[in-house]
């Protein structure tokens, strides 16, 4: 077989880039990420869904960088708010809000909702594209709830208030190797992996 292609991750999140890494390890093909270009064109995320969003972020940077890339749109989503913030969940407390500014605004909608209620999901989109084209993209979710207050120091995002019911724990407090086996990413990381020994080998060849 061919040495397989440098793949980019669409993404400047080190966190993020290790998570995928440790998943996909075993694809032995060389990672790079944003941070390893210069003048990274910036992608307006407009899409209603993950899967619109990780397509077209995949498919811009792989024609901008000439490269195969990953890209991932992920977020949380609340039935009792609608299923919001969804894809903005990045954006939910604003432009620049760190990831307690998002939390805090999300508890503070959360406040006066019962514990049955605060019922959630992370979902993940994962696209694969080449310069081309769009190859394919794969989707997975996460079920939990909300706690009422953060807790655990692992993880980013929303994973402090995210608990697991068949943990006891949050995303936060439970260890990256059994995130990277239970989480939405772990789940649609998985599903790429299986598209792309399938499918996308011969597709850049």
């Amino acid at each position: 077989m061919e040495k397989l292609p440098t793949i980019v991750i669409g993404s400047t999140n080190s966190k993020k880039r290790d998570e995928i890494e440790s998943i996909i390890s075993d694809l032995h093909v060389k990672l790079l990420t944003l941070n390893d270009f210069d003048n990274v064109p910036v992608i307006d995320e407009d899409g209603k869904t993950f899967k619109e969003n990780a397509a077209k972020k995949a498919v811009s940077f792989a024609k901008w960088c000439n490269k195969p890339v990953i890209a991932d749109d992920s977020g949380l989503e609340v039935e009792a708010l609608g299923n919001r913030p969804g894809v903005y969940s990045s954006r939910y407390a604003g432009e620049g809000a760190t990831d307690e500014m998002r939390i805090e605004k999300l508890l503070t909608e959360l406040c006066k909702v019962n514990d049955k209620n605060r019922i959630a999901r992370f979902k993940c989109a994962i696209a694969f594209a080449v310069p081309q084209k769009l190859v394919f993209v794969v989707e997975a979710e996460c079920n939990g709830i909300i706690n009422k207050k953060p807790s655990g120091h692992n993880g980013f995002g929303y994973d402090p208030v995210f608990y697991v019911p068949e943990y006891g724990k949050t995303f936060a407090e439970i260890t990256p190797d059994v995130k990277n086996k239970i989480s939405h990413r772990a789940k649609a990381l998985t599903l790429f992996r299986e598209r792309f020994v399938k499918e996308a080998l011969n597709s850049y060849q």
